[in-house]
């Protein structure tokens, strides 16, 4: 395959259009339930509903940048949400008392049929598969200075 010889292959394109649909849906089921509870009932459970926006938030920039082909930041938002979930799943699974309410990443993202859970791991690993990250890679040709020559 041409990924597996270092070349690069855009994020979304083939295969990742499936990839980011999902990210996608994510994000918005997760920024919407993160944002009504911040408006509703944030007194209530700060710390998860500050979480749950939070989800929301890189679940777009993933989504974003999975589309857009901006590798670097889809590195870090995929790498930044398999943390996150591993972090605020343990955790709550774990000792619940910490998060009396739910999250996206809660109990491993079961309320989400676990998928907050498995989608990093896919993610990083079509990441990977379609190649790493090279110096001016995260501009696309359109905004790339013109060549010399």
């Amino acid at each position: 395959m041409a990924a597996e010889r270092g070349a690069h292959r855009p994020t979304g394109a083939g295969p990742g259009r499936l990839l980011v649909a999902v990210y996608g849906v994510l994000a918005l089921a997760a920024t919407a339930r993160g944002l009504y509870q911040v408006a509703t009932k944030l007194a209530e459970a700060p710390v998860a509903y500050l979480l749950s926006l939070l989800a929301g938030l890189v679940y777009l920039v993933a989504t974003y940048a999975l589309a857009r082909d901006r590798r670097r930041l889809a590195w870090a938002a995929v790498a930044f949400e398999l943390v996150g979930v591993l972090t605020v799943g343990t955790l709550s699974v774990v000792d619940v008392g910490d998060l009396p309410d739910e999250t996206v990443w809660s109990q491993l993202g079961a309320g989400y049929g676990y998928v907050p859970l498995v989608l990093p791991f896919v993610g990083l690993w079509w990441l990977w598969r379609t190649g790493r990250p090279t110096p001016g890679m995260d501009v696309p040709a359109s905004d790339a200075p013109p060549a010399v020559g």
